[in-house]
């Protein structure tokens, strides 16, 4: 029983790190967009959408790899 746990927690954090990495992506993206390029023009940082998306992206990922190395 306690494999099938621990295989769970692994797939977990494959689900995460994969959900992170995308994120991830989208706000790279979300970056480039025409909106952002304007927010970024006029306040000098990106906007709050895609500081949304990096923090949630490497928050994801990060407890998605530690979940997957975990012992």
């Amino acid at each position: 029983m306690a494999k099938a746990s621990l295989s769970t927690i692994k797939i977990a954090g494959i689900i995460l790190l994969v959900l992170g990495a995308g994120l991830a992506i989208w706000g790279f993206q979300q970056s480039g967009s025409v909106g952002s390029q304007v927010t970024r023009a006029i306040s000098g940082s990106d906007s709050d959408e895609v500081m949304l998306l990096y923090i949630s992206g490497a928050v994801c990922f990060v407890v998605g790899l530690y979940l997957f190395i975990k012992k």
